[in-house]
């Protein structure tokens, strides 16, 4: 375990929100905790919020290498599973990127986190040249098994060329990151001039994440920092980026899938719902769900390549 002071000031003076819900002082985590499908919400370390600048993230946590070999080492096919629903999610994402686009903006993409690499291959099948990077080693071999770029590793050790990217995107991700802000500049760098990055994550000032408060369902063990629009857009603007837009955004899930989410909360609930959809043969039917919790930013890299914040100093 490690403390940390805050990824977006580097203060060390924060209040603890929600105190730890992991039983004793686990060293490394179950491995199956870091699989996007787990359900273990509500079981997480100590969650904290910067005095300074407000900032809310894990402290203390793993250590960053255990972290790493966490998702190194995990596989998840009920990911596999429920792939239809994150078909539809990752069409709809792709939508506004392409609309914000220069006309003059060439089409090549990298997706950080990219996992079995379902957003590659609709954003192959649009035109673009797609390639993704993915800490899991199961996860990397099944998205290049499908034909897919797939890079083993994250963005700090793969190495890639300065300003060879007109699209970045994090879905889900820039809250597992030991050091988003040392990410969200790496993208900055691997970006051409005017390039967009598109990142969805949790809004952990939504009023449903204020309502429910320690039962908010995304505070989990593999979840390391925890944004809201205004510390996010912070962080994308010293990273050298101007925020584009900022919109809520829900997704869409298989009802059979849905009832294995609502299980942790309520397993009458989720048993009913279970039998009801069985019997109505829904278990594939995929549904959006948007409960003002999830949100995406837009954000582009400065046509001269270079930083407002650099622009200022000056």
């Amino acid at each position: 375990m490690e403390y940390v002071a805050c990824n977006l000031c580097g203060s060390r003076d924060n209040e603890i929100l929600y105190p730890s819900t992991l039983p004793g002082d686990p060293t490394a985590g179950d491995i199956a905790h870091f699989r996007c499908t787990s359900s273990g919400y509500g079981k997480h370390h100590a969650i904290v919020k910067c005095q300074s600048c407000g900032l809310v993230y894990s402290n203390p946590r793993y250590e960053a290498n255990a972290i790493l070999h966490n998702y190194e080492e995990v596989v998840d096919d009920l990911y596999v599973e429920e792939q239809e629903g994150r078909v539809l999610t990752f069409q709809r994402n792709l939508r506004p990127l392409e609309e914000l686009m220069p006309p003059t903006q060439g089409r090549r993409l990298l997706d950080v986190g990219c996992h079995i690499g379902v957003f590659l291959e609709i954003a192959q099948e649009r035109g673009w040249e797609a390639w993704g990077v993915e800490p899991s080693r199961w996860a990397a071999g099944e998205a290049r098994s499908r034909g897919l770029q797939a890079i083993d590793g994250t963005l700090d050790d793969v190495h890639l060329a300065g300003e060879s990217f007109d699209v970045i995107t994090m879905w889900d991700v820039i809250e597992h990151l030991t050091d988003p802000l040392r990410e969200l500049r790496e993208s900055h760098r691997l970006l051409k001039k005017g390039g967009l990055i598109g990142i969805h994550t949790m809004n952990i000032e939504s009023p449903l994440a204020r309502l429910m408060g320690p039962r908010w369902p995304w505070l989990m063990e593999m979840h390391l920092y925890y944004f809201s629009p205004r510390t996010l857009g912070e962080m994308l603007r010293k990273a050298g980026f101007t925020v584009v837009k900022m919109v809520n955004q829900g997704r869409f899930l298989r009802l059979g899938y849905l009832t294995t989410r609502i299980e942790p909360y309520s397993s009458l609930i989720a048993s009913g719902m279970g039998k009801l959809v069985t019997a109505l043969g829904l278990k594939a039917k995929a549904v959006p769900i948007n409960l003002g919790d999830l949100f995406t930013a837009f954000a582009r890299k400065s046509p001269n390549g270079v930083s407002s914040l650099c622009r200022h100093s000056r």
